[in-house]
């Protein structure tokens, strides 16, 4: 193997940062920060001021290596088309992931659909703390009622990477379910993202809505 491809990641990080300082060579700056980071993935969690606070790093290089990163997160991610219909939970973690995966901090986001299961929109309902993202189904059903939504899928990150569906997540999608019934916009599924993968409540059985992803 030869080329990019053949790179290893403190290389990559090396030859987006160019040079080093007097006293290091560029390798170990770029190994030092991505030790800093807790790996590449690490590296969405930093925003430019923190990365320019590396030694090594000033703000030129930080402004680099974040614009770096960003490019790579938007390449990886399938933005939902109005086009084409949602049709499992995979097309949500495949648009939402590459947004969720780097927060530290809770974000609630709703994607309302029309008959067919054509996204209209991604809503950002609300942003928690490090341990959850406090709602009321008024929060989400207002801006998702906007939309002339039949149906609607949320999602949220877990920023500790546990999956595992909490209580609460548990209570709000109940509850979020029941709402939508009265008011007549299905809750088709609910997602957690996490860094490496995502739960979900229509997969895992916990919810079964009246419309399936799957129908035409």
């Amino acid at each position: 193997m030869s080329g990019v491809a053949s790179l290893s990641d403190v290389d990559l990080i090396a030859i987006l940062l160019g040079t080093g300082v007097s006293t290091e060579p560029v390798g170990v700056v770029a190994a030092r920060l991505l030790e800093r980071a807790g790996g590449l993935h690490g590296l969405l969690r930093l925003g430019v001021s923190e990365l320019g606070e590396q030694v090594g790093i000033g703000p030129s290089k930080a402004c680099r290596l974040r614009a770096a990163v960003e490019l790579g997160a938007r390449l990886s991610s399938r933005p939902l088309q109005r086009q084409k219909p949602i049709t499992s939970s995979r097309d949500v973690d495949a648009a939402l992931r590459s947004r969720l995966r780097g927060e530290l901090r809770e974000h609630f986001i709703a994607v309302p659909l029309d008959a067919k299961n054509h996204p209209l929109a991604e809503l950002e309902i609300a942003i928690g703390g490090l341990l959850a993202c406090c709602i009321t189904p008024s929060d989400v059903f207002r801006p998702v009622l906007r939309e002339a939504a039949a149906a609607v899928i949320f999602a949220h990150n877990h920023p500790s990477g546990d999956l595992t569906p909490s209580d609460q997540d548990i209570g709000i999608t109940h509850r979020l379910v029941r709402c939508g019934e009265l008011l007549g916009v299905t809750v088709l599924d609910h997602l957690i993202v996490g860094e490496n993968g995502y739960f979900s409540f229509l997969d895992a059985g916990l919810l079964r809505p009246d419309t399936d992803l799957s129908a035409p």
